[in-house]
């Protein structure tokens, strides 16, 4: 912004000076041309009137010691005609110049004076032609030429202190704008550093703005400290309350379950089936207590992080989740390199706990769920996990809505909380990383987690035995 804010100044200011100097210097350029055209006239008058004399008595020879003397005087050239244009005395090598349009002008009476600026020889020459012995008829023209190098050193020496002038005022200008442009960019740095704290913790302490710079960004930074507040206050609020709420309801809902299962002697045979739909229902509720508690300490974006062996994590709730997957007749299968990521505190197990409980009460007996592992070579060193099942799977909006909290599949009926796929994501956005789901090609549904890698020491070969040992021990 700043620099955005000095071209622009600059740019207004180099538009000021060009739109004032140029019209004077040309003006200047034309003041000078026009006293150097009047000295030469005066000049030349006066040299006419000097041989007015000799070219009525004829001494042509006094007539050339006095243009000659003239020439040397003034630098240039002197040429004297006679009334019918014919060459007198010139200073230069004789030429007819009886079809010059000044002389012409002079001698046929149409101005006492005729003078011009033009080029001659590759230079530019000041010529000024008069009549000798003005009157009804000429007795005669001089003309009186000079190199016009005086003229343009003026002129140039008029330029150079413009355009010196000019250049102090853009220097000034520069210095006004860059006071400005930090002036008015400070307290929008100031808000922008503030907004990426608030992005990066919105529970940490308000944002505090300077109160530098245009009224109208103080404003706005006042407006922006007290919404932080605000919005700092509302999710402290919010969390405040799952919290709060969560552990409370932990209690009274274990209670409920003993009660239930202290129940279980004195309930009739017929009565049974409901007790045991009391149980599932009172689990199912203390597991959506748990996953709100896990979720309300993902928001909190200060937690910690540790270096997790990826393969022995995946061997660990394979060997948890066998018992499970083998009364169902599924199967895990599970493949991958040597690697190492970085999460938070047991989200590798959570998140591995829900993909497998959502993958194995999908795919149908007889089915397999694979687990693979991979690292992404895009930009920063990524591990990509992918839960594979072969179930109904679901449609390319159904995997964008499962993500959300407690939205579950049409016909899954009661089984799961709708809280497992919503507590993937927010374990691994707490973890610097991301989940989606994708419909598979034939069937059933890829749940893809991507982590943040670590350097593994361990090589590809070792990971393949271990989970040989593993896969073999169950």
């Amino acid at each position: 912004m700043t620099s955005r804010l000095l071209v622009t100044y600059l740019t207004f200011a180099f538009l000021i000076v060009v739109g004032l100097e140029v019209p004077l210097g040309l003006l200047q350029q034309r003041s000078e041309q026009h006293q150097a055209l009047a000295q030469l006239e005066h000049d030349a008058e006066v040299l006419a009137v000097v041989v007015d004399a000799d070219m009525h008595r004829h001494d042509i020879p006094h007539v050339d010691a006095l243009a000659q003397s003239a020439a040397r005087r003034l630098g240039g050239s002197v040429e004297i005609v006679d009334a019918l244009g014919q060459v007198l005395v010139s200073t230069r090598p004789a030429a007819d110049v009886t079809e010059d349009a000044d002389i012409r002008a002079v001698l046929r009476g149409q101005g006492r004076v005729s003078s011009r600026i033009a080029g001659s020889a590759g230079a530019h020459m000041i010529s000024v032609a008069v009549t000798v012995h003005p009157g009804l008829v000429p007795q005669g023209a001089i003309r009186v030429t000079v190199p016009s190098t005086v003229i343009d050193r003026r002129v140039h020496q008029v330029w150079l202190i413009l355009a010196t002038v000019g250049l102090f005022a853009l220097i000034a200008a520069a210095l006004i704008a860059v006071a400005l442009a930090r002036w008015i960019s400070r307290p929008v740095r100031a808000l922008e550093q503030a907004t990426r704290r608030l992005a990066d913790d919105a529970t940490s302490a308000s944002p505090v703005c300077t109160t530098a710079g245009p009224p109208e960004l103080r404003r706005l930074g006042a407006t922006f400290v007290a919404t932080a507040e605000r919005l700092r206050g509302l999710i402290a609020s919010q969390r405040s309350f799952i919290g709060h709420a969560s552990h409370q309801l932990k209690t009274p809902l274990a209670a409920l379950r003993l009660r239930l299962e202290n129940l279980e002697p004195d309930i009739a045979p017929a009565g049974d089936k409901n007790l045991r739909a009391a149980l599932v229902e009172t689990d199912r509720l203390a597991q959506m207590v748990e996953a709100l508690l896990v979720m309300a300490r993902c928001e909190q974006t200060t937690l910690p992080r540790e270096r997790v062996d990826l393969h022995s994590a995946v061997a660990q709730r394979i060997c948890f989740w066998t018992p499970l997957a083998t009364s169902r007749a599924v199967q895990l299968t599970a493949s991958g390199p040597a690697a190492h990521v970085w999460t938070v505190s047991t989200a590798v197990d959570q998140i591995l706990d829900n993909l497998l409980s959502n993958a194995l009460r999908a795919t149908p007996p007889g089915g397999t769920v694979a687990i693979s592992w991979q690292p992404m070579t895009d930009g920063e060193p990524t591990m990509q996990i992918q839960v594979a099942d072969e179930g109904p799977g679901l449609s390319a909006e159904q995997c964008v809505r499962a993500m959300d909290p407690f939205w579950r599949a049409p016909g899954s009926g009661n089984d799961g909380t709708g809280l497992g796929l919503s507590l993937v994501r927010k374990l691994a956005e707490a973890s610097g990383g991301h989940a989606r789901l994708r419909p598979r090609t034939t069937t059933g549904l890829d749940a893809i987690v991507a982590l943040p890698g670590a350097t593994d020491p361990l090589s590809p070969d070792t990971v393949t035995a271990e989970m040989a040992a593993h896969s073999a021990a169950v």
